[in-house]
């Protein structure tokens, strides 16, 4: 199935990769489903392709019955949903030692809570299709560990995991299971780390290591894009100074 026939769902699709992603797949005519919480952005997104198939839909992935909504829109407009991106995460990072648990809950709620969710409300919609693809962003700190991420870089081992698992559980319903997995982007992301030096510190990086949201919006629309018989289970798309 060519990309402009796909009913595509994006979590996350406000800004940096899940904005650039949806723009993309605008100009190649998919039917988009874009969802968020800044809802703002997701009607500015619409308005740039006013001839695209857009429908937006505020949402928090925390929000078990918030995105069960967002999956109902697609299936009572379209009656299938192709491809769930899960994108929204968060990234507060700090040493283990200063305990900031309110941290660490809002990180297991979005980076983990909020993919499971989305698996959750669509993966028996697809097993009854008997076909789908479920993509997760994930992120180099899912293969790799470092100082004053440990948190972080544990939930993003738990979503590597977790879509491992998926493949395994739904490869014969023949639903594909994808994590991209980016090093540093010039996105938001730097803005959710609360310690003021480091978050600049990060973007400062960002800047200078040259990747842009664009940059993984190529490399999920390609995955996207592959046949049936094919899926990309892990990509790991980094800068390419990027030591880590």
């Amino acid at each position: 199935m060519a990309i402009k026939d796909k009913v595509i769902i994006i979590m996350g699709a406000s800004s940096g990769i899940g904005e650039a992603t949806a723009k993309l797949l605008a100009e190649k005519n998919a039917k988009l489903i874009l969802a968020a919480r800044r809802l703002d952005r997701l009607e500015a997104i619409k308005q740039e392709f006013p001839e695209a198939d857009i429908l937006i839909q505020q949402a928090d992935v925390t929000n078990n019955d918030q995105v069960k909504k967002v999956i109902n829109l697609a299936m009572n407009t379209h009656g299938r949903i192709d491809v769930l991106y899960n994108n929204a995460g968060i990234m507060p990072t700090a040493p283990i030692i200063e305990g900031r648990r309110d941290e660490w809950q809002k990180m297991l709620d979005i980076n983990v809570m909020g993919v499971l969710n989305g698996i959750a409300a669509v993966t028996p919609i697809m097993a009854k299709q008997k076909s789908g693809h479920i993509i997760a962003t994930d992120s180099v700190a899912g293969h790799v560990v470092y100082p004053d991420s440990a948190v972080y870089c544990g939930t993003k081992f738990a979503v590597r995991a977790i879509m491992e698992g998926l493949r395994q559980e739904q490869q014969e319903n023949n639903i594909k299971s994808t994590i991209i997995s980016p090093g540093a982007v010039a996105t938001e992301l730097y803005k959710t780390i609360n310690d003021k030096e480091v978050s600049e510190s990060l973007h400062k990086d960002q800047k200078e290591w040259g990747l842009v949201p664009e940059d993984i919006a190529a490399a999920v629309v390609f995955a996207i894009d592959t046949p049936d018989r094919m899926s990309v289970s892990d990509m790991i798309v980094r800068p390419t100074t990027q030591p880590v």
